[in-house]
């Protein structure tokens, strides 16, 4: 039997820093405002000519080269994101494979906001454990500065951009393989976080432009309550059934959306500091590029060791969320 091993993580940092003081001069608010309800102080902006897919195939080539694969043996490429390049076509996975100089290969995006690599992961196992695949590039690549009202005070200082991207390989190791990946939805709880604009729903006119409908909204006082109960109850349900205990947990990788959700989601999971994985003070919220950021963060500082015991979970638009458990299983 094929089984699905997380072999490589890489990421792209856009260069330029916002922080929380640059914040105060645009909107009405204050650094210390700002990092007593996010944990935020500064978040990175892409360049204007810098698209998703560019920072995505920049991510993509460290995650190649750490895996000690040839580009040419990737056969599935998978980018998870809410801000493509195009509205609806080309993918902006066709676009880091053009960009990467693969040969003609299968490749498609997966929307699922926050929880979007996560979702992209449990793809890329179902699809080398049905032997269908055997190396997947999977990637999380967000500009959301280029969705956000930077007149809207409860939204535009919690972004940022960037991306992250791993390769999935196969492996007749069961050691090795990821152990679970758990992903859910409810569209009742749509209106919590949207764009609502720009769709076929709200096609682009001057109305939709003026009233700023293709920016994101989000209802955070709701989405907080939910997320916490939501990512808890997920991990709690995927470790009973994995028989896994909280100090198992080598690295705890939540979706970097706000330090108050993160420190509860641990509490309640029992995991310390040390365990859990946070970046958003850095980055700031990067939807489906903060997992990985987060990852290769950690593992850039020489925390994240072969054999190490990782745990993803995150929440996002949709509402979705999910989680993924599994040894981080570098070939060397």
């Amino acid at each position: 039997m094929a089984y699905a091993a997380f072999r490589s993580i890489g990421a792209y940092i856009p260069p330029k820093i916002m922080t929380n003081f640059d914040f105060e001069k645009i909107i009405d608010t204050t650094d210390e405002w700002i990092t007593k309800r996010t944990g935020i102080k500064e978040r990175r902006i892409a360049e204007n000519d810098i698209n998703p897919s560019d920072m995505g195939a920049e991510a993509s080539k460290q995650a190649i080269q750490r895996a000690g694969i040839a580009k040419e043996d990737i056969d599935l490429v998978i980018c998870a994101t809410v801000t493509p390049d195009y509205l609806c076509m080309p993918s902006t996975a066709c676009l880091i494979a053009s960009k990467l100089g693969l040969p003609p290969v299968q490749a498609f995006d997966v929307s699922a906001a926050c929880t979007g690599f996560v979702y992209a992961t449990s793809v890329a196992k179902a699809f080398i454990e049905s032997g269908m695949k055997k190396n997947v590039l999977v990637v999380g690549a967000e500009k959301y500065t280029s969705i956000l009202d930077y007149s809207d005070r409860a939204t535009c200082f919690i972004f940022g951009d960037g991306a992250g991207a791993a390769i999935i390989s196969a492996t007749d190791d069961k050691e090795e393989a990821i152990i679970d990946v758990n992903c859910s939805s409810d569209g009742n709880y749509d209106d919590l976080i949207k764009t609502p604009g720009g769709g076929s729903k709200h096609p682009c006119s001057q109305e939709v432009l003026d009233a700023k409908m293709a920016c994101i909204k989000m209802k955070g006082n709701e989405t907080f309550k939910l997320a916490v109960k939501t990512l808890t109850s997920d991990v709690e349900i995927m470790m009973e059934k994995h028989g896994i205990k909280n100090e198992d947990i080598k690295h705890f990788i939540p979706h970097q959306a706000n330090y108050r959700i993160i420190s509860a989601v641990g509490k309640a999971l029992g995991l310390n500091d040390e365990q859990t994985v946070v970046t958003v003070d850095k980055y700031g919220n990067t939807s489906a590029a903060s997992i990985p950021m987060a990852m290769n963060y950690a593992y850039e500082q020489g925390k994240i060791k072969s054999g190490d015991m990782v745990l993803f979970d995150a929440f996002g638009g949709g509402l979705t969320w999910g989680s993924a458990l599994f040894p981080f299983s570098p070939k060397s």
